[in-house]
């Protein structure tokens, strides 16, 4: 898809590149198998916004990993969280004594994961950390701690790769600031 498809004038810019997205995966994975060579991880995707981020990512991790998915919400259909969390669609597996990465579209607020990592914690993992694509630090209200990123943006409502609103731009390769008459 082509920057001047239709589905592009829905925003105001585009903030990151396929390519660097691309560039950044790639990184991120080589730091992945860096640090967990000898591990027992398990990466856990969040579903739905990361998972084409996740799909790019293992791919990029060189260690044998077991895969898992969860479905968490704290959303609904609008821009911003309703600070109540609720699992959607839980673990397939036990986590007891494996290094879990949570793998994640966005931080924002932190709210979600801050639950999410204290639920996992009550499994008895051996460790928990968090990847995600895109941070917003400057949206924290909680202490979170994120041990991997690939980009720290503005505060902004962003849709593409796998980020979306109200279930659209899903499937933009790049990742763009919205049109705020869209979801205003």
């Amino acid at each position: 898809m082509e920057p001047t498809a239709r589905i592009y004038q829905d925003l105001t810019r585009i903030l990151v590149t396929r390519e660097e997205i691309a560039a950044a995966v790639r990184d991120l994975g080589r730091k992945i198998t860096a640090d967990y060579d000898g591990r027992d991880l398990v990466m856990v995707c969040i579903l739905k916004g990361a998972c084409v981020f996740f799909t790019d990512l293992i791919r990029e991790v060189d260690l044998p990993v077991t895969t898992e998915f969860m479905s968490v919400s704290s959303y609904g259909s609008g821009t911003s969280s309703s600070g109540v969390v609720r699992i959607v669609k839980d673990l397939d597996r036990n986590i007891e004594g494996k290094d879990v990465l949570i793998v994640e579209d966005i931080v924002d607020s932190g709210r979600t994961l801050s639950y999410l990592v204290k639920v996992l914690e009550q499994r008895h993992p051996r460790s928990i950390h968090i990847a995600t694509l895109l941070d917003k630090p400057a949206r924290r209200v909680v202490d979170l701690t994120v041990q991997y990123s690939c980009f720290d943006i503005p505060d902004a409502f962003v849709v593409g790769y796998g980020l979306d609103y109200d279930e659209h731009y899903r499937n933009l390769p790049d990742i763009g600031v919205l049109r705020p008459t869209i979801y205003e």
